[in-house]
Parts: C-alpha cells; structure tokens; sequence
C-alpha cells in the first residue's frame, strides 16, 4: 500500500481527556505533585502539568492563575494526614516508629514535592507555603512528638521538665536538616541511632 505524501503525520502528543470538574481538578492536582517530586520547583511548567494530566493549558491557568496557586493547592490536597502516635509499650520504641513513618512521608512523593519547594523556592517564594509547611507537616509531627513524651511521663520513663517545646523540635529538625544538607536517606539504623544517642538522653530520668 502506497501512502500519499500528503497524508498527516501521526500526532505523538496523547490524546485529551474529557474529564470537569473534581475529576479533571484531581488529575492536575496529581501530575503537579508528579512533577515536582520529578524535575523539581524550577522545572516545573504549567504546561508540563497539562501534559501530565492530558488536557490544555487552558484548563490549568482557568483553576489556577498562577504556578504558586497550583503548588499551594497540590500540596495541600497531596500531603498525608498525621493521626496517632504509636503506642508500643516504650518511649524508645515509640519515638522509633514515628521517626519511621516521618521518614516514609519524606520521602514519598508528596514528600519529594514538598521538599523541592522547601530547597529551589527563593525566600520570597517560600514564603508563600510557609503557613502551609508549618500547619500540615511541622506542627503536626511536633504533635506526635509531644504525645510520645506525655504518655512516657506517664509511665515514669520520662522525667516531667523534659516536656519542652526545644525537646519536640528535635526529631523533625534533626531529620530535616540531615536530609537536606547531608543528603541522608534514613534508614532504620540511622533513626535507632538518633533515639538512641540524642533522644533517649534528653528524655531520661535523673539517674535512669
């Protein structure tokens, strides 16, 4: 069969979808995350985003004018929520699985998003998901923190004036810090290691 040379290319782009309202939301909300966990905040387009969830750009900037108003709204709809504090028995062995599931949450998608825009966001930027950080991520996992310390002074395993807010900020800026600026990936070793020979001290009673 002898194919004219007027005959179009195929199109390589996928076809769009046909999707409103919170379908089509959900899908641009998903490939923005998407996108920043892969080619980060500075790589982020929001033509990149349209493509990823197959439809125009249009249908983008008509929900969010802007690159921020999409990130701010991805993360917000994308981030886990923190529920309770495990209850193992131990103060050690729960602040363990905490630092468990914080690192899991770091380091899944939402996580690598949430962390591109911490990293490549200029202050100005930044500023713009501050409250967002410290409301759905900080505040919460400080929470978990403190409820861990509660429930070990109950038992008597913690000494009472180790409830402070510097004692809580420890785990979550400890695990910030050393990712971003050591590059850690933490593994269980690693975390066992900072209950161990940070926390576990702090947290100890006189002579215990």
């Amino acid at each position: 069969m002898v194919t004219s040379r007027w005959t179009a290319a195929p199109d390589a782009r996928p076809p769009l979808l046909r999707r409103r309202g919170p379908v089509l939301e959900r899908a641009i909300l998903e490939a923005a995350l998407e996108q920043l966990s892969t080619v980060g905040w500075n790589g982020l387009t929001m033509e990149g985003v349209a493509a990823g969830a197959q439809t125009g750009k249009a249908a983008v900037y008509r929900r969010w004018p802007s690159k921020e108003d999409l990130v701010a709204d991805a993360l917000r709809a994308g981030l886990p929520g923190f529920d309770e504090a495990p209850d193992r028995g131990s103060v050690r062995e729960d602040l363990y699985q905490l630092c468990r599931q914080l690192r899991d949450t770091m380091f899944s998608r939402p996580g690598f998003a949430l962390r591109s825009v911490l990293y490549e966001c200029d202050s100005a930027a930044a500023e713009r998901f501050q409250s967002l950080i410290l409301r759905q991520v900080v505040e919460p996992s400080v929470q978990l923190v403190k409820a861990v310390v509660d429930r070990g002074i109950a038992r008597g395993e913690v000494r009472p004036d180790a409830a402070a807010d510097l004692v809580f900020d420890v785990i979550p800026g400890l695990m910030m810090y050393r990712s971003k600026v050591c590059g850690s990936e933490w593994p269980d070793e690693d975390l066992a290691r900072m209950i161990d020979h940070v926390m576990m001290p702090l947290l100890r009673p006189c002579g215990g």
